[in-house]
């Protein structure tokens, strides 16, 4: 059967309680609910309803609109596990059909309200207007911090300081140009006193290709954070990768062919979600598991923030993982796989009754997931999504050069803006 749902005029069937009273405010999934119910048309067949999308770009949901646990195959229910907009329009669908085309008043509705987040544009045009040369000096205390030495006796010509080499390194990155072009910006910073002296822009490369800078830029990458340490306290954990030019090639034994993909480095992080500064990094092979990356982020971020939640997908739910969070004190909000059931430890107990019984509070948490897709994209937006070395252990050293410029970038905002202080202190 089709039943035509149209409403003259605009307007929307009202939801009633059962006491035939208005309710509270809608929802935004159950507005565009009443929506598709009043301007789409939705068939029925047997116990499964089709539903089209509210746009019209793709083929009709299939919902079962059961009343313990309906169902419907659209990415918000599958993925989310939430009441989507659909199921909504089937229950609108219902019982107008039940209840009469004329039995239920119709009114008009107004969309929820749009959350908007406030920005301090004052503090904000501040911090952009005046970012490189903040930027540079900055990055020239937290240069100054750094207390390991690289390498061994060198004999010939002396080589450049370890933390002037640091430092064109991360400005290189920053400037988003070429090591030649890079020269100019490189000259300026020496007439500043930045550096001791311009060095050529080979030796930059030559110290990116050395794996020994790599654990001090992860030192330099927590060193940037501790400013915003009284601050952050709930942290969010995701892993996103930077292309290379470089690709991987194979042969294809299936249709007998040589199949190629760009390389990339893929990059775990953690992040606070109030200012989205980076706490801890890892970086292994570009097909890691996703899940053995959590206990060092959530160890290595520890050690310096108070930690009370942490937030990330399905690829990090494991028993292991939620002790090592709860051993910090903390709260793990990761949602459940589809074929997970409710035996465990206390905590998984715990955690997956909250999620199966009280998924809209769970969920009030672990959308502060999505600030960490907001770290990667700021990163990624400012200091390109693809590295520019080809050696390896260059590639690794040049993405480490991006989270320490994006810290630095964060700790100057938040300066604007909360007037913390920019000090940086060896941990």
């Amino acid at each position: 059967m089709v039943l035509d749902h149209y409403v003259p005029n605009g307007y929307i069937p009202n939801r009633y309680t059962t006491s035939g009273t208005m309710p509270d405010q809608l929802s935004a999934r159950e507005f565009h609910g009443m929506r598709i119910a009043a301007m789409q048309k939705l068939v029925k067949r047997g116990v499964v309803w089709m539903v089209p999308s509210e746009g019209g770009q793709r083929s009709p949901y299939q919902v079962s609109p059961d009343s313990d646990e309906p169902h419907c195959t659209c990415p918000d229910h599958e993925t989310n596990g939430v009441k989507c907009k659909h199921i909504f329009a089937v229950e609108y669908a219902m019982r107008r059909e039940a209840q009469g085309a004329t039995a239920l008043p119709a009114m008009s509705v107004e969309p929820p309200a749009k959350k908007t987040y406030p920005q301090n544009w004052r503090a904000y045009n501040a911090a952009q207007t005046h970012e490189k040369q903040i930027f540079q000096q900055l990055l020239h205390d937290l240069c100054r911090s750094i207390k390991k030495p690289i390498g061994t006796r060198h004999e010939g010509r002396p080589r450049l300081p370890l933390e002037d080499a640091i430092f064109c390194a991360c400005f290189k990155v920053y400037s988003t140009v070429s090591g030649r072009r890079f020269m100019t910006d490189l000259r300026e910073a020496h007439k500043k006193g930045f550096i001791s002296k311009t060095p050529h822009f080979n030796t930059i490369f030559n110290y990116l290709e050395d794996p020994k800078l790599t654990p001090i830029l992860r030192e330099m990458i927590t060193i940037s954070s501790l400013p915003l340490k009284d601050i952050e306290t709930d942290f969010a954990v995701d892993s996103s990768g930077f292309s290379t030019s470089r690709f991987v090639r194979w042969f294809d034994q299936k249709y007998g062919a040589v199949s190629q993909e760009r390389d990339w480095v893929k990059v775990h992080l953690m992040c606070g979600v109030q200012t989205n500064v980076v706490t801890a990094v890892e970086i292994k092979g570009r097909h890691a598991a996703d899940t053995r990356a959590l206990p060092y982020l959530v160890d290595m971020t520890a050690d310096n923030f108070v930690v009370r939640e942490v937030a990330a997908d399905k690829a990090y739910g494991s028993a292991y993982n939620f002790e090592v969070i709860d051993r910090h004190g903390a709260t793990p909000f990761i949602p459940f796989k589809s074929n997970a059931t409710g035996y465990g430890s206390k905590l998984w107990e715990k955690m997956y009754h909250h999620f199966q019984l009280k998924r809209d509070d769970f969920l009030a948490h672990y959308h502060k997931r999505s600030n960490v897709e907001s770290t990667f994209s700021m990163i990624k937006a400012k200091f390109r999504d693809h590295v520019r070395s080809k050696a390896p252990v260059a590639m690794v050293n040049e993405v480490l050069c991006k989270i320490i410029c994006h810290n630095i970038c964060v700790v100057s905002q938040e300066a604007h803006e909360l007037g913390i202080s920019t000090s940086f202190k060896s941990r």
